[in-house]
């Protein structure tokens, strides 16, 4: 008999207290025909019908069987009872419903019936994401790569799992990431995930982020209070500056703003008034007062953030006021704690990435967050997972993402953003890390380069195996080195040895699935990263060859790989996903890069 569980935020896994001796396997499918139903309660929610409709449909990709779904109070002897509303008729009595969170789930077998069932609005779709991953085999690398298996006979053995996410909020803010079904499939949850509501819908924002102008337009408001905006040098100004969070008429302003944009969103559940993304903070006296006194410009920041929360409180009090620790406001304030319904998003961008942040180069940021657990109500993490000034460029953070994921959650953090190439679809290791990392958002207790191996040879094929050997160059050439999100093209890692070693691995990976277009195509893509930096430093990369006797592993012009490379960027018209319009976050497109080449100094 085999009882397995998930794991839960808490870490404490709780397994049900069912009778043992009463539970037993489940047949679902035999030599292709379908032996059990799927049953749903004539009042289920959409998204509980949509959750059967689709266990339906992938398991009948599995098996080849199909499977009738049933709308009836009661269950038939060999059934899926997909949500929780006729469990309690159908030997799931004990299973406490009441108690289960919105994305808490049981997977349950008992008596030829298996139940797929959670908490409104997500847990229910969750237990068939879950059962169909971990009992089925079922992946979805990306929204156009997955791995469904064929088994035209299908025996489920006994079940009884309680879970729940890590993070109550997980967002994996990459391009290929922003697919709504992708993002139910993998249990991602933030508002880029576009999820319907017959999808259970996302965790909504109330403008997202640097709120302080959209909350307070300088263009329409300066001329007449210019008191609302910083004091910096002794003057009044609205240029790539911040709010007097002091002044009195400015908060209740506020106040009312934010009400007003609350109730034109009643489906926001988090509102952000959040700093500018500069920095020229006030100086004025109050402002100055408050935060000598709390040792941290987050003083009358927390202060200004906890009046608003404090007022709108009554009227919407299932909305939390967000608000960034960033940069000049990282540092916790020394006496001021957050109201229960503030949320303090602390921002990683200072940080080097190529090691864990609990590692002595990232000390000070750890001493941030471990600040905020002390002061904050609800904690947030807004991370970086890719250089902005080149996409496309390899950025060995890959095996720093689980040791963080695993920090944040020692530090009481609830919800993260994992910001990476949004832009552009075909940037580094893009689908890589987007998968990979909603894995360890829901669970963040997984052996991470587990996960990283299984995408690999997923995603990649008979590729997999020299593409690991790449991952695993790159981390170690990039030892002792700060990377930032900033990272030039000529960093000491990028030099000519390593990356000689890394183009022979992709040439490797290439010849590993010649002959099937579809991994060729992704292979050749993920080639981009190691050909950008031989690109843009083709003259001296091929000076330090000649000095240290290498040969030159080109042998066509750098005009000529420019356009090769160009050529695969472009992609295929009717398959997005090949096809990449951003190299950078400040707008550079590949034919611009290609153009520019060498140009100008990384």
């Amino acid at each position: 008999m085999r009882i397995r569980v998930l794991q839960s935020a808490s870490l404490a896994l709780i397994f049900l207290t069912a009778s043992l001796g009463e539970c037993s396997a489940a047949v679902i499918a035999k030599d292709g025909v379908a032996k059990t139903v799927i049953v749903v309660d004539p009042a289920s929610s959409p998204t509980e019908r949509f959750a059967a409709q689709q266990l339906a449909a992938c398991l009948q990709q599995i098996t080849g069987g199909s499977f009738e779904i049933q709308t009836n109070a009661k269950a038939p002897k060999n059934a899926i009872i997909v949500g929780p509303g006729i469990a309690a008729s159908s030997c799931f009595s004990d299973v406490p419903f009441a108690e289960l969170g919105g994305e808490e789930f049981v997977i349950r077998t008992a008596h030829n019936r298996i139940l797929l069932a959670g908490g409104p609005p997500r847990g229910t779709l969750y237990a068939v994401s879950r059962f169909l991953q971990d009992e089925c085999g079922v992946r979805w690398w990306t929204p156009w790569a997955s791995r469904i298996p064929q088994r035209s006979s299908l025996r489920i053995g006994t079940l009884n799992v309680r879970a729940k996410p890590a993070f109550e909020y997980r967002n994996p803010y990459w391009r290929c990431a922003f697919d709504p079904e992708w993002s139910w499939h993998n249990l991602c949850n933030g508002d880029s995930s576009h999820l319907t509501a017959e999808q259970g819908g996302s965790i909504e924002y109330k403008y997202f982020v640097h709120s302080f102008y959209t909350l307070v337009p300088p263009q329409k408001y300066f001329p007449e209070h210019s008191e609302w905006f910083s004091l910096v040098n002794g003057r009044r100004t609205a240029e790539n500056a911040q709010l007097c969070l002091s002044n009195p008429e400015l908060r209740d302003f506020v106040v009312d703003r934010v009400k007003e944009a609350l109730r034109e969103s009643p489906e926001a559940r988090i509102i952000s008034v959040s700093q500018n993304d500069c920095l020229n903070a006030c100086e004025c006296t109050n402002c100055k007062a408050m935060d000598d006194a709390e040792g941290s410009h987050a003083g009358s920041l927390i202060a200004f953030v906890n009046y608003i929360a404090e007022k709108i409180a009554p009227e919407f009090p299932n909305v939390s006021v967000d608000t960034l620790a960033y940069q000049y406001t990282r540092k916790p304030p020394r006496t001021l704690n957050t109201r229960s319904n503030v949320i303090v998003r602390l921002c990683s961008i200072e940080c080097n990435f190529r090691e864990p942040l609990d590692s002595p180069s990232n000390s000070a940021f750890a001493a941030d967050i471990r600040g905020w657990d002390a002061k904050a109500n609800r904690l947030y993490a807004w991370d970086y997972v890719t250089d902005f000034a080149h996409y496309i460029q390899p950025f060995p953070d890959w095996f720093t993402l689980g040791p963080n994921l695993r920090f944040f959650q020692d530090h009481k953090v609830r919800g993260v953003f994992e910001e990476g190439a949004y832009e552009s679809y075909g940037t580094e290791m893009a689908e890589l890390r987007a998968w990979v990392l909603a894995q360890l958002l829901w669970n963040p207790r997984q052996d991470d380069r587990a996960l990283i191996r299984e995408f690999l040879d997923g995603y990649y094929g008979a590729a997999g195996r020299p593409l690991w050997r790449y991952l695993e160059l790159m981390e170690e050439a990039s030892k002792g080195y700060n990377l930032t999100i900033w990272t030039p093209t000529n960093a000491p890692f990028l030099h000519f040895k390593t990356l000689a070693q890394a183009e022979s691995l992709w040439r490797e990976a290439e010849k590993a699935v010649k002959g099937n277009d579809e991994l060729l195509k992704r292979v050749q893509q993920g080639h981009l990263a190691v050909q950008y930096v031989w690109l843009e430093g083709w003259d001296p990369l091929r000076a330090e060859g000649v000095r240290s006797g290498n040969s030159w592993p080109f042998a066509v012009s750098r005009e000529e790989l420019g356009r090769q490379w160009l050529a695969v960027a472009h992609g295929v018209e009717e398959k997005p996903w090949t096809r990449v319009t951003i190299v950078s976050e400040g707008g550079i497109t590949p034919d611009e890069f290609v153009a520019q080449m060498g140009q100008k100094k990384p």
